[in-house]
């Protein structure tokens, strides 16, 4: 089993993994299928965890909530042509993005 600090110290390594990147960057992934839309009212990071762990519980109650799933084509194209960003994780064999909402830059 482990430990609380084991996960804490595994989310904290996926949270480094995150990157802000251009959505036509990832343009790839999406044809394949592999390219997963997270809500902005869930935190990519603990997405990203409960999916390394395996926590199908949890995952499955995401998706029959609309939570995550695959970007839909409107979606896509809607980043596409604005020239979006979003923030994004690789958990194999998937590529976790979220809309970025209210970011300011500096």
């Amino acid at each position: 089993m482990v430990s609380t600090n084991q996960k804490e110290i595994l989310r904290a390594k996926v949270n480094l993994e995150t990157s802000c990147i251009a959505w036509k960057e990832l343009q790839r992934f999406f044809a394949s299928g592999a390219a997963l839309q997270v809500s902005t009212d869930l935190d990519l990071v603990e997405v990203a965890f409960q999916i390394s762990e395996d926590n199908k519980k949890q995952v499955a109650q995401w998706l029959s909530e609309s939570k995550i799933g695959a970007v839909t084509d409107a979606q896509a194209l809607a980043w596409y042509e604005t020239d979006a960003e979003v923030w994004a994780v690789v958990v194999s064999p998937y590529v976790l993005v979220q809309e970025m909402k209210n970011v300011l830059h500096s």
